[in-house]
């Protein structure tokens, strides 16, 4: 059974805290949101596999771990996951990056497709899916279908904020699925919006409107 982990680290809690103010300032929340990334990733890479390999310090030499295989790719659901990027990459520089693009249908609030360019071996990675926010789940839902029918079997998804209706989508949708969520909050509004969220990321991101 997959994991669905809601963080509760104090340095996570207080820079959402400060991302959800509406007086905060694009630069400001975009620093914040990648912050946040890098300590989600934090703990989304706890479980990642290990080798021992013998090495060499200036005294001796001796057992090491390394991560086993070391293949890991960041997949980004477009535009609002781009903000997440930079903080994992962070932590983990040397993985390669994919960009699944979908935009919200305003009236039925389903994913539609735009854009998809992966890894050519994607399906051999640890593929970490990233969006700020899980909303009705449609899009992160439509984004990890995409992969699995590209082959790929180990995916973790990351998000800051998600209200209970996503999550509940995604565990339907990909019970194998790892989920990270910042906060879950408390419901989605008439217009699938988190309530309280923080509004639209992309636009507060990207400081567009």
């Amino acid at each position: 059974m997959a994991k669905c982990v809601i963080m509760d680290h104090p340095l996570i809690q207080h820079k959402i805290g400060y991302i959800r103010r509406k007086e905060t300032g694009t630069k400001d929340f975009r620093d914040t949101i990648s912050e946040i990334a890098m300590l989600i990733c934090y703990e989304a890479t706890r479980d990642l596999p290990l080798s021992e390999v013998e090495i060499e310090t200036p005294i001796c030499k001796t057992k090491a771990k390394e991560l086993h295989g070391k293949k890991m790719a960041i997949v980004p659901i477009l535009r609002a996951g781009l903000g997440m990027v930079d903080g994992v990459l962070d932590l983990i520089p040397a993985a390669k990056i994919g960009h699944i693009g979908l935009y919200r249908d305003p009236d039925t609030h389903e994913p539609v497709e735009y854009y998809c360019k992966l890894p050519a071996d994607c399906a051999e990675r640890e593929v970490f899916v990233v969006d700020p926010m899980l909303a009705t789940g449609g899009s992160s839902s439509a984004a990890i279908r995409m992969l699995k029918d590209k082959g790929c079997k180990k995916i973790h998804f990351m998000c800051i904020i998600a209200a209970p209706e996503g999550v509940e989508r995604m565990k339907k949708d990909h019970p194998d699925v790892d989920m990270y969520i910042g906060a879950l909050d408390e419901k989605l509004n008439e217009h699938a919006y988190i309530v309280p969220g923080l509004g639209d990321a992309g636009d507060r991101i990207f400081g567009t409107k």
